[in-house]
């Protein structure tokens, strides 16, 4: 019986030390390159498409638009009647 609980005990300590996934995009910014290999990940940086794909060229990588974009919006004005 103890053999079990410090079995369930180990395995949950290795669960709860596993390392967090970050965000995959950036809502910062428009347009994200995706990088290929073994290990993938989004490159989300990128102000235009014609950036990205510029800095893509050689590398095994496309760019695509950033679903997450947050635009900045300007400022809304009251329409307080004086």
């Amino acid at each position: 019986m103890p053999r079990i609980g410090l079995a369930l005990g180990v395995i949950g300590l290795l669960l709860a030390s596993a390392l967090a996934r970050a965000q995959t995009y950036d809502p910062s910014y428009p347009v994200c390159m995706q990088i290929y290999g073994q290990v993938g990940y989004f490159d989300c940086r990128y102000t235009s498409l014609a950036q990205c794909r510029f800095l893509a060229v050689g590398r095994s990588a496309s760019c695509v638009a950033n679903p997450y974009f947050a635009a900045k919006r300007p400022a809304r004005r009251s329409q307080r009647a004086d």
